[in-house]
């Protein structure tokens, strides 16, 4: 692929409003945990704001073509990037990304199912790492962190999805999936097709 002839645009975004009341206790928060949402009691203890640095992408720089239609999330600039498949429709959304590098996942894959009230469970490793934590969150239920909808990747595990916590949307905040707020998931969701090329870059 070439290399973006675009310059970089940055700016601050979504800075959290407020911190938690002093002596509240955060949950502990384990880094070890694969290819899944973090459950956090208080983010702000572990992330201090809120950015997203959107620079200009070009679909042509990444995808041979656009059809069905291409998402292409923006790791560093914490950003997804949507083209249908004509290119008539182009959004630009600020997500969450994976919380370290050990936890980001880069390359090419695809949407395989969608899902409306998405089922959330945590991975074989992280209730290793973690028992204490609920085998199952229901779709629908306020404390889902997939939110109301999630878009299932070919990688085992991943997904494009809302969110219970909107403090997580523009920071390092997942363990490999990528976060959207709720309004946002809703709109992509209704525009992504079943086979939609997915790159992380």
């Amino acid at each position: 692929m070439g290399k973006l002839s675009a310059p970089r645009l940055s700016r601050r975004l979504f800075i959290a409003s407020a911190a938690s009341a002093a002596g509240t206790a955060a949950m502990a928060q384990s880094t070890t945990m694969q290819n899944s949402t973090i459950i956090e009691g208080d983010i702000s203890q572990s992330v201090s704001r809120n950015v997203s640095s959107f620079r200009t992408l070009n679909w042509q720089d990444y995808f041979d073509s656009t059809v069905p239609a291409a998402i292409l999330v923006d790791i560093r600039s914490r950003a997804l990037h949507f083209w249908n498949a004509d290119q008539s429709i182009y959004r630009l959304y600020p997500t969450s990304v994976p919380a370290s590098e050990e936890l980001t996942r880069r390359g090419n894959c695809e949407v395989t199912q969608k899902v409306v009230a998405p089922t959330w469970r945590p991975t074989p490793s992280m209730l290793e790492r973690n028992p204490e934590w609920p085998a199952v969150v229901e779709g629908g239920d306020p404390t889902n962190p997939l939110g109301p909808f999630a878009l299932y990747l070919s990688w085992q595990y991943y997904r494009i999805h809302g969110t219970h916590d909107t403090r997580k949307i523009g920071r390092p905040s997942s363990n490999g999936c990528i976060g959207l707020y709720n309004e946002h998931i809703e709109e992509l969701f209704s525009l992504t097709p079943v086979g939609t090329k997915v790159i992380l870059i």
